[in-house]
């Protein structure tokens, strides 16, 4: 059992029978209690709810199975997973991987999370090394701490880089957070 109090982003909990991932959550605070605002999405269906528990509630921790996978290729709207150990594939579609969607490559090793034997989602790495397809020019002179420009990456996403960044750099990329951490 874990309480409303510990609940963290990426968490995944049993809650009336059906699995949620905790996206975001908001500790606040009233006159005589204190209640947490969570963001949860359901990973069966995909869609995100919003609710307030008291910071006393209990809630089950779901026991995820996690197994290295390598991502293959995306075909349409599909995702395409071998198993590293007996090369069996499996296919996620976009909803599946919600954010870690705009973090994966070809060829890259992640994990794939399943709970009582259905596959839920994956778990990139904490950082990946991404090209910069598309950003604004750079010019002499700019430096890391003089603001941010928004840069388009290989996979798709966008996401504020420093000024100093040209098209063709590969950058480091926090998994976590969507954060630029540095040139590679």
């Amino acid at each position: 059992m874990i309480g409303a109090g510990d609940l963290k982003k990426g968490m995944v909990i049993d809650l009336n029978d059906r699995l949620y991932q905790v996206v975001d959550f908001q500790h606040v605070k009233m006159k005589h209690s204190a209640v947490m605002k969570v963001k949860l999405k359901d990973l069966k269906m995909g869609h995100i709810t919003e609710q307030t528990f008291q910071n006393t509630e209990k809630f089950v921790r779901a026991r995820l199975e996690y197994r290295p996978m390598q991502y293959l290729y995306k075909d349409s709207d599909l995702y395409y997973f071998m198993d590293q150990e007996n090369y069996e594939q499996i296919t996620l579609n976009e909803e599946q991987l919600g954010e870690a969607a705009g973090y994966v490559k070809d060829g890259m090793g992640l994990e794939v999370f399943s709970c009582k034997g259905e596959v839920l989602g994956v778990k990139p790495p904490d950082s990946v090394e991404l090209e910069v397809t598309e950003t604004g020019p750079a010019y002499k002179g700019d430096t890391a701490a003089g603001g941010g420009k928004p840069a388009t990456l290989e996979t798709g996403i966008i996401i504020q880089v420093p000024i100093f960044i040209n098209i063709g750099d590969v950058i480091r990329v926090d998994t976590r957070s969507g954060l630029y951490v540095e040139r590679a």
